[in-house]
């Protein structure tokens, strides 16, 4: 009897390992044609980068930084916020143009969703985003260099409003260049930003006794904006197409609301 119930338990035993087994190869598998499908995206994605509107972003927020070292006397610590604040939206007016895609209604048919492809992009740039960042910083003399982590967040708060307004742009239009409307959209926020006054607004100085809340301003701006990103990155609804309203019945459906 004791036989047989140890021959029972092997077999269990080999059972759930089969089973561990068939669920790994399963997710293997799956994420084989995952990779196997961006591989072949990667250099016609980095041709379609926006390169051009990058590059001059980049080089006038570079310019305005180093632009802190011309005085004889180094400036303050606010002057360089100033100049760093209008660096981080020189570079986000770039990364407007980030979702710019002339092929799009041709790569909207690929068997790659779009998030897939937006992922591809962020990749390639974000990394020399951080670099030029960095470099921006360091460009900016010691003595007139702000408290690093608030300017840091605000610069991220900003590069991610700009592409949070792309990807609405994107998701509810047809164009396959959204970045001259996205940076009109951003240019617009921070004209209203700056006729804010600072105790409820977002350029609040060090100085400032509203400094704090202005920091926890900027983080919720990070947040709604991040989250803006992952909800609306998703294909677009095609002209003509209709949702099927879901739980109704006979399957009715009612108008596309990115019309």
């Amino acid at each position: 009897m004791r036989g047989v119930e140890e021959t029972g338990g092997m077999k269990d035993d080999g059972a759930k390992a089969r089973a561990d087994e068939a669920v790994k190869a399963t997710a293997d598998a799956s994420s084989r044609p995952t990779a196997a499908l961006l591989r072949p995206l990667l250099v016609p994605v980095w041709r379609t980068l926006p390169r051009r509107a990058l590059t001059i972003a980049g080089a006038v927020g570079l310019l305005l930084a180093a632009s802190t070292r011309l005085p004889d006397h180094a400036p303050g610590a606010e002057p360089g916020l100033a100049v760093l604040r209008l660096t981080a939206l020189s570079g986000a007016l770039g990364l407007a143009f980030l979702l710019d895609d002339p092929a799009r209604n041709t790569s909207a048919t690929t068997p790659v969703a779009r998030p897939l492809r937006t992922v591809l992009r962020l990749a390639m740039v974000l990394p020399l985003t951080a670099l030029w960042w960095t470099t921006a910083l360091l460009l900016v003399p010691s003595p007139t260099r702000p408290p690093l982590l608030p300017v840091t967040l605000q610069a991220a708060a900003t590069t991610a409003a700009a592409l949070a307004l792309a990807t609405l742009a994107v998701r509810f239009s047809d164009s396959p260049e959204v970045g001259r409307s996205t940076a009109i959209c951003l240019l617009t926020a921070s004209a209203v930003a700056v006729l804010t006054p600072n105790r409820w607004g977002l350029l609040a100085t060090p100085s400032d006794p509203w400094w704090e809340p202005t920091q926890l301003r900027w983080a919720s701006v990070l947040a709604v904006t991040l989250a803006v990103c992952a909800l609306w990155t998703r294909e677009p609804l095609g002209p003509g197409r209709a949702l099927r309203r879901p739980g109704s019945p006979g399957g009715s459906t009612f108008a596309s609301p990115s019309r």
